[in-house]
């Protein structure tokens, strides 16, 4: 991570921030098409340990740190991003049609917290194009497509988008996720209603049995479908969009997207967009832990939000997590992470005893080692400058969100915020 830390990162912060973003992604598909640079580098950034594993309905996480949803939008280097040693990887946000997305600029770089805002707004080649891309492609580990609707798509059709999509990927992808939860695209959030939720999902659920019964035969398994929740579902939001994902026949949830709660976003809350990154850390615990208690066994729960290292992720993972995913911690820490988060879960799960991860689940919600506890080993009482989350877990009060100063942003030439690649 030297050369990362010293030479690129130095680079990345004079660019604009999607033109570095694109340059990374040019130069990702470059190398893909080369096997002896995948070689070198899967050789030099991938921790192997069959301890690490998970599997679930037929898929195998050779580890449990996947790509999220964003870096790679278009697939245009998803052989490169398995080079980096991620355990699976997740493409899109995917929409049916071609979109440019909301208009530059929309990505911001918050350094002093380490975080991002973004206004992107699905930016997408579509859903055929990404489909050309991804039909000879041979991953060795499990693809995920995440999928949307158009902007302009009224929010009353947008169950035909989601249809869409699907139906032109099924092919390709291993697992479907849902995303009803991005702040960037208008009205979108509404979607995750009982009633709108439940309209997307019974014909996503029913189309997806018609294309596994076309591909495999008649009895053969459907792909999983997730649905992807926001962090700002609070209470019985969050119990109606659960409810509705299980009742309808959802494999699992992604949890959480992007936050516009200005306590989470603070000082940044003047820039338009979902914040990701550290200030996300805590609001992904609380859902991740509170979907797992009232979720029933086997649903799978994909943990992402302010992933920085291994104790981040052992975090999610004992709170209920099955994997969980990085993007904002890529772009600080550099294509070392994932490597350094897998060799960090080994010795804390020799200290909890968890001799594998598919063991995890008889540890969940477990207290992590070193946790405060309170007496007979239950958890502590939340401090005073913390507001109870539904289910027991603990929210950072809007007084405990750290803020930086206007100074301690990045700026662009324009003056604004930017991101980095």
């Amino acid at each position: 991570m030297r050369f990362y830390e010293r030479v690129w990162w130095p680079l990345a912060q004079r660019l604009d921030p999607e033109t570095s973003h694109r340059l990374v992604l040019r130069l990702g598909s470059v190398a893909q098409g080369v096997p002896p640079a995948r070689w070198v580098a899967s050789g030099v950034f991938t921790a192997r340990d069959s301890r690490l594993a998970v599997t679930w309905r037929g898929l195998t996480f050779p580890n449990p740190i996947g790509l999220a949803a964003g870096a790679d939008k278009d697939a245009r280097a998803p052989l490169f991003f398995q080079a980096l040693g991620f355990g699976f990887i997740e493409i899109g946000t995917v929409t049916p049609e071609p979109q440019p997305g909301n208009p530059p600029p929309r990505v911001f770089r918050l350094p002093a917290r380490q975080a991002m805002v973004n206004r992107l707004g699905f930016p997408s080649q579509g859903a055929e194009r990404v489909a050309e891309r991804l039909r000879d492609l041979r991953l060795g580990v499990p693809l995920g497509v995440n999928i949307g609707k158009n902007s302009a798509t009224p929010l009353n059709q947008a169950h035909r988008d989601y249809l869409r999509c699907l139906e032109a990927l099924y092919p390709c992808g291993d697992y479907f996720v849902v995303n009803v939860s991005s702040p960037n695209t208008a009205g979108l959030t509404s979607l995750q209603a009982k009633p709108a939720l439940k309209a997307i999902l019974d014909p996503l659920i029913e189309l997806r049995a018609a294309l596994a019964a076309r591909s495999g035969g008649a009895g053969a398994a459907p792909k999983p479908l997730l649905v992807k929740v926001s962090s700002d579902l609070r209470g019985a939001e969050l119990d109606d969009a659960l409810d509705v994902a299980v009742e309808q026949g959802a494999d699992g949830v992604v949890a959480v997207n992007t936050s516009t709660d200005p306590a989470i976003k603070g000082d940044a809350a003047s820039i338009q967009g979902g914040i990701s990154g550290a200030p996300l850390r805590q609001r992904a615990l609380e859902a991740v832990g509170y979907i797992r208690r009232h979720a029933p066994e086997g649903f799978f729960v994909v943990g992402v939000g302010g992933v920085f290292d291994h104790r981040d992720a052992w975090a999610l993972l004992r709170a209920g997590a099955n994997v969980v995913q990085v993007y904002t911690g890529l772009v600080y820490r550099g294509p070392g992470i994932v490597k350094a988060i897998n060799r960090g879960l080994l010795p804390l799960m020799d200290e909890a005893g968890v001799p594998n991860l598919d063991s995890l689940g008889a540890h969940h919600g477990a207290i992590a080692p070193g946790a405060q506890q309170g007496p007979h080993g239950s958890p502590a009482p939340p401090p005073p400058d913390v507001t109870p989350y539904p289910g027991g877990a603990p929210r950072a009060s809007p007084s405990a969100a750290a803020t930086p100063s206007p100074s301690e942003m990045q700026r662009g030439p324009g003056g604004e915020a930017v991101s980095g690649p």
